[in-house]
């Protein structure tokens, strides 16, 4: 029986990302169910694959996983040939935890920067309490790269569960602007530059629902190629 992967807005939904491209990536096959986030029946339709109310979440015959960090261990149990997470056994405490600290952590960042891939790049201002989340994030990717990440591009070599958690991050550095080292930069790049979040966002690209709460220069809603780079 196929997995089944419960997502919501490709262009708004930091979480499904993060289950989605760490599938992709490892290319473990799933079929998907896109439900429509805010509007007055996006909680029922939600509710009819997990109690939680919230995506992702993963069908795997009659186990329900929902929470992208259980949905990353649940995976790397039915799937250890994939690699979500590294191989060696410090490197593989490392990502979890820093996995386990961007589920948990950096809710300014989170908050005042929403992800929205078809926002233009356009600089918007910080709060301390952002910067301060920035500044904890590129010193988590610092330290990965410089740790455990001499074999390719992400922060443990390979692309890895921990990258897909913090994937989402990297789309709210670069959608608004923020300033960072050049080891982060690289690492920003890498992860636009991944065919699994290319056919992400291409997809997202092609979404119209909008969401006025991710919409920062809301009432007026900009996109790529309308009037933006």
């Amino acid at each position: 029986m196929p997995l089944t992967l419960v997502i919501g807005n490709k262009n708004y939904s930091s979480w499904s990302l993060r289950a989605w491209i760490a599938m992709t990536a490892a290319g473990i096959p799933f079929e998907e169910i896109s439900i429509p986030l805010d509007r007055p029946d996006t909680q029922e339709q939600i509710r009819r694959h997990s109690p939680a109310g919230k995506v992702p979440v993963l069908i795997d015959g009659e186990a329900t996983v929902w929470e992208s960090i259980a949905i990353m261990e649940h995976l790397a149990e039915r799937f250890p040939q994939a690699g979500l997470w590294p191989a060696d056994p410090a490197a593989r405490a490392h990502a979890r935890s820093i996995a386990a600290e961007m589920h948990a952590s950096f809710a300014a960042l989170r908050s005042h920067c929403p992800m929205n891939l078809w926002r233009p790049v356009a600089r918007r201002d910080l709060s301390l309490q952002v910067e301060r989340d920035v500044e904890r994030i590129t010193r988590i990717w610092r330290e990965a790269r410089g740790k455990y990440g001499q074999g390719g591009r992400y922060l443990f070599g390979p692309f890895t569960a921990a990258d897909a958690m913090f994937a989402p991050v990297a789309t709210r550095l670069r959608t608004y602007g923020i300033a960072c080292d050049e080891a982060s930069r690289a690492y920003v790049e890498a992860i636009h530059d991944h065919p699994a979040f290319k056919a992400w966002r291409a997809a997202a690209l092609e979404e119209s629902q909008v969401i006025a709460a991710d919409e920062v220069d809301w009432p007026r809603v900009k996109k790529v190629g309308e009037g933006g780079a």
